[in-house]
């Protein structure tokens, strides 16, 4: 097996963790659809300039608008829907209860794209589940009132899975250069207007703001996104999917270490259910590799 696939899923679960992290730090200092949009714009700049002096391969016509609308799923709609609900006060750990019913939507709709599931990794989807519950439970405040922002994490959560299931369908395999300017060409065209629209535009240029853009752009998204679609052209989408389950354990640890959050007995046993899922998900997929 390469290298690559070897460290590809646990690098872009710790890269894909630290999404909380500089959403941390940013949110006192800039409007979330303001933020996204110089974000998007940071990442057209970066892999342009990328593709043109690699002179990369363009995709087709046909590729790129099948590229341009799933890009506006995993990301234009499902960035927007998260950062947007959790800035109207919608709780951290309620939101991420609800991203991280993506596996779960993925595996029921893998029979679409001509993926079997089977009952072993429906096992591990469930346990997955389970295990996010017991990490985040004490940080859950469901049905207070969030009636809105739920929305827009429910909004986030259909169009990173519907997102990921049109992207492993019609356009599995592309240059990740040139495919993510596509992507997030056509996330800025809707984020900058929509930013325009409903906010103010703040965003105030300091040492915190700027580590979290640069981060943002030099390794969330260069580097998880590009390592997400790496996964998606190797493996089958329910077990790339299902690699996200560990996500808020990571977080926790790293909220735990960077800003003293409290990790208790319950969350540990719950990190242990959810690499428990994990792992049968993924294993059953290397079985049916070999035989």
């Amino acid at each position: 097996m390469p290298l690559l696939d070897r460290i590809a899923p646990p690098l872009f679960i710790f890269i894909w963790a630290t999404g909380y992290i500089v959403a941390k730090l940013a949110a006192p200092y800039a409007d979330p659809l303001t933020f996204l949009a110089w974000r998007y714009a940071g990442v057209v700049a970066l892999m342009l300039g990328l593709a043109l002096a690699a002179r990369a391969a363009w995709p087709s016509p046909r590729d790129m608008a099948h590229l341009a609308i799933s890009g506006l799923g995993i990301q234009a709609l499902y960035l927007a829907g998260v950062w947007v609900s959790i800035r109207q006060g919608l709780p951290a750990g309620t939101a991420a209860l609800i991203v991280n019913l993506q596996p779960v939507l993925v595996a029921a709709a893998a029979p679409l794209i001509g993926e079997r599931v089977a009952p072993r990794q429906w096992a591990g989807v469930a346990l997955g589940l389970a295990g996010v519950i017991l990490v985040i439970w004490h940080k859950l405040n469901i049905g207070a009132g969030f009636g809105p922002p739920l929305l827009l994490c429910l909004m986030a959560l259909l169009a990173i899975t519907g997102g990921t299931l049109y992207q492993k369908r019609f356009v599995p395999h592309f240059d990740l250069r040139t495919g993510q300017v596509v992507q997030f060409a056509a996330a800025l065209a809707v984020t900058l207007p929509a930013a325009w629209w409903f906010e103010p535009m703040r965003i105030e240029w300091n040492a915190s703001v700027g580590v979290a853009m640069a981060w943002s752009i030099l390794v969330l998204t260069a580097g998880g996104i590009s390592l997400m679609f790496y996964m998606l052209r190797h493996g089958r989408v329910t077990a790339v999917s299902s690699t996200m389950y560990l996500v808020p354990s990571v977080t926790s640890v790293m909220a735990w270490l960077l800003f003293g959050e409290t990790l208790g007995a319950q969350a540990i046993a719950g990190m242990g259910v959810t690499l428990l899922g994990v792992y049968l998900v993924v294993v059953q997929r290397k079985t049916e590799t070999v035989s």
